[in-house]
């Protein structure tokens, strides 16, 4: 499982807990705490109609006083009211009062009068000077029949003593407050989901932007590790930190091991242009020392294997430079729009006087549909890769031959090709032409080259994002191509 489905499932079920358990506990309050304010308001209802009660109770007219005619009063109004989007038109309240021992003496809703009520809660504990209340279902099977009954004593003082003389009950159906209950619990749950949906999805692209940078990370990683050019991801705070901790260590072991390298091949490449200096010196040391005239030729003959050896180094230590230059960079830094029509004359001008001496005529033909392509990148790495292959090609290509350069479009890509018509490449070597050090012999004899000219070529063309082609011609000759893409 992949570490970005791991952060998100393992984020996903934190918050639905969380969800759960808060959506549990304001479920669980809404309905108690609604309760618990109704009830707090039909204490105070039922206490200040006690004292409106008391005198009617005390003169024996509770049922037929004026306290009862305005309670009677409440069944005919038309409240009319708006409460937070529900009306209200009539008044759900009922009110009993009770004398001493219990019994009902007024009912507002007139169904009980005379009866016992003692055993009741809310009057059982009012008589006894305790706080009465009780909430009990009309229908024993409906439990939404459930109605709250809030007591309050009816006193009076004698004798500077307060004595209880009845009860007055307000009994109020919770199905009244069902409307609040239901909106309060659907506004949460409405809310809780948008919740819940929100934090998914901001789960979701953390998920994502975390996977996104490890996978970055780990395929730049690949990359390395796999020997390409590759930059560090863009990436941003640690992740960014990260990327150019792995650069800079890329950096340092590939610099390392680079170093390695070099100097390990150019001292395995320049031992045979040292052992002939070497050779030589030594012979004209002998023929010095015996004191023995050594001829012309043979003494001119060795000191131009001497002045052509060093020069071998010289150009080996040049090329070897050149071609560092171009493996240690990962891309190019300033690319700039160029035209490879340019490039190609320029790399013809300065190669123009070893064709000369050869005799070689170099032709350069351009199609119609490459004229005008720009390619992205270098000029003078793509100069001197273009010079490196027409160098190549003037080494075996026959004297008098001539070497065409074109330029034409396939797809999304410019090809410079260079042809010959020399003895082309035995196909043992096609897949090593490229490699560091790889040189063919000559054909005229001459001694082979320093095996990095086509590896420059190689890496250059690779920096642009292109590659190099090289196949033997029908007829005899070679092809080698530079693919590039184009702007």
């Amino acid at each position: 499982m992949k570490i970005g489905l791991r952060i998100l499932l393992g984020y996903f079920l934190i918050v639905a807990l969380a969800a759960l358990l808060l959506g549990r506990v304001f479920l669980q309050e809404v309905k108690p705490g609604v309760r618990q304010a109704m009830e707090d308001t039909l204490v105070d209802t039922a206490n200040l109609l006690a004292e409106q009660a008391k005198d009617d109770l005390i003169a024996g007219r509770i049922d037929d006083g004026r306290f009862a005619a305005h309670v009677r009063a409440l069944t005919d109004r038309d409240l009319g009211a708006e409460i937070w989007g529900f009306t209200k038109r009539k008044v759900s309240t009922r009110i009993y009062v009770t004398d001493a021992r219990g019994i009902v003496v007024f009912d507002s809703s007139g169904q009980d009068v005379g009866k016992d009520y003692s055993r009741w809660n809310d009057v059982h504990l009012t008589l006894r000077g305790r706080y009465g209340a009780r909430s009990s279902r009309s229908d024993p099977d409906d439990e939404t029949s459930s109605v709250m009954h809030v007591a309050a004593p009816i006193t009076v003082r004698e004798d500077g003593t307060s004595r209880i003389v009845g009860v007055l009950t307000v009994a109020k159906p919770n199905q009244t407050i069902a409307p609040f209950i239901a909106r309060s619990q659907g506004v949460i749950l409405r809310w809780g989901s948008v919740l819940l949906g929100a934090a998914l999805v901001i789960g979701l692209l953390a998920a994502w932007w975390l996977s996104r940078q490890l996978g970055a990370l780990r395929r730049y990683a690949d990359a390395v590790s796999a020997g390409e050019r590759a930059t560090p991801p863009d990436s941003a705070g640690e992740f960014g930190d990260l990327g150019r901790a792995l650069e800079t260590m890329r950096a340092k072991l590939e610099g390392k091991q680079y170093v390695e390298q070099y100097v390990h091949a150019l001292t395995h490449e320049l031992k045979s242009p040292l052992a002939a200096i070497r050779g030589s010196a030594e012979l004209l040391q002998t023929a010095d020392s015996d004191m023995a005239p050594m001829p012309a030729a043979d003494r001119a003959r060795f000191v131009a294997t001497i002045r052509a050896q060093s020069e071998r180094m010289a150009e080996m230590i040049d090329k070897l430079l050149a071609l560092a230059a171009v493996e240690h960079r990962q891309r190019i830094e300033q690319p700039q729009q160029v035209d490879m029509r340019v490039i190609a004359d320029e790399a013809a001008e300065r190669i123009a006087p070893k064709y000369a001496q050869a005799s070689l005529r170099l032709n350069i033909v351009e199609a119609a549909d490459a004229r005008g392509l720009r390619v992205s990148g270098d000029p003078f790495l793509l100069r001197q890769s273009l010079l490196n292959l027409l160098d190549n090609a003037a080494d075996f290509a026959p004297a008098g031959s001539e070497i065409e350069l074109h330029l034409r479009r396939e797809a999304d890509s410019l090809v410079v090709e260079v042809l010959d018509r020399g003895p082309g490449v035995p196909d043992y070597a096609l897949e090593r032409t490229f490699e560091r050090f790889y040189s063919l012999p000559r054909p005229d004899g001459r001694s082979r080259s320093s095996g990095l000219g086509l590896c420059f070529v190689a890496e250059a063309v690779e920096l642009h994002g292109g590659r190099v082609v090289l196949v033997n011609r029908d007829g005899g000759g070679a092809a080698a191509s530079l693919v590039l893409p184009v702007e």
